[in-house]
């Protein structure tokens, strides 16, 4: 921990600029990642207003012993870069080995008693961005206006063949069976999904991805309606022969109710995904 009395009146990052002997893309990092504080009180505002007099404070973030990234972190929410293979949250089978299992167990290493609480959550095989929260009051915040609050929730997928149209917004109604699959049905929960075509190489396409719904499994199932599947996706293909699924997501853009301020957070594109297509 290092502290700082302001000497002048300022703006925090044009001041962190002048004092710390660090490159400004790892100033930035400090105030995005929470680890600023002033007269006491953490903050990420790059305008922050400072007075001759204060006291800022320095903290560096312990060493996640996480097992995957941290994409952002502040009083109310963490959010992570969820990897390929881990569950969101338990199930019969499986207690531990799970996303909110390991972010509990994180939290609580920083402070005893310390809470998790999912918001959202994504299929088991399928990586990319997630936000928990660490009260219930902020998750019910979330939950109770997601659709209002979520403006842009995009995904990368890879799949077979190319689509007969470079773009599309699909439309479709879904059902689930008894044994959790679900399919296209006349009637059913409405789902939505828009594509672009980014790249078709050696029998398959790398697609850029747009939800306006969050339906399970909603994506993979569209995408295979349209004779498109999800390379690797086990469930709704007959034949694959990827390694993982490709579907990773990308980018989210949401409204944090308690700190009123639009976010985007976002997960670089797996290095096999690249890999897949050559």
């Amino acid at each position: 921990m290092k502290e700082y009395i302001v000497e002048r009146n300022s703006y925090l990052l044009e001041y962190l600029y002048e004092i710390l002997p660090l490159p400004k893309k790892k100033i930035k990092q400090y105030l995005t990642h929470g680890s600023i504080y002033v007269e006491s009180t953490r903050t990420t505002k790059f305008d922050y207003p400072l007075e001759k007099g204060m006291h800022i404070i320095i903290k560096e973030k312990k060493i996640s012993n996480l097992p995957f990234k941290i994409l952002y972190e502040d009083d109310y929410i963490i959010v992570v870069d969820k990897p390929s293979g881990l569950l969101t949250v338990a199930t019969t089978k499986e207690k531990e080995n799970t996303l909110y299992h390991m972010v509990h167990n994180y939290l609580n290493k920083q402070r005893k008693g310390s809470k998790v609480f999912i918001i959202h959550r994504l299929d088991k095989d399928t990586s990319g961005v997630v936000i928990l929260a660490k009260d219930e009051k902020t998750k019910i915040k979330f939950q109770e206006h997601w659709d209002e609050y979520v403006k842009i929730r995009e995904y990368k997928a890879i799949v077979e063949k190319t689509p007969k149209k470079q773009e599309d917004r699909l439309v479709n109604y879904l059902k689930e069976t008894k044994t959790n699959l679900v399919y296209v049905a006349k009637e059913g929960k409405k789902a939505i999904t828009s594509y672009k075509v980014e790249k078709s190489k050696n029998g398959l396409s790398k697609l850029k991805i747009f939800i306006e719904t969050g339906r399970k499994n909603q994506i993979r199932v569209q995408l295979a309606h349209i004779g498109n599947p999800i390379l690797g996706d086990k469930k709704y293909q007959k034949k694959t022969n990827g390694k993982r699924l490709y579907l990773h997501a990308t980018r989210l853009k949401v409204f944090h109710p308690m700190k009123k301020e639009i976010m985007t957070f976002i997960s670089k594109e797996p290095k096999e995904f690249e890999k897949a297509m050559q």
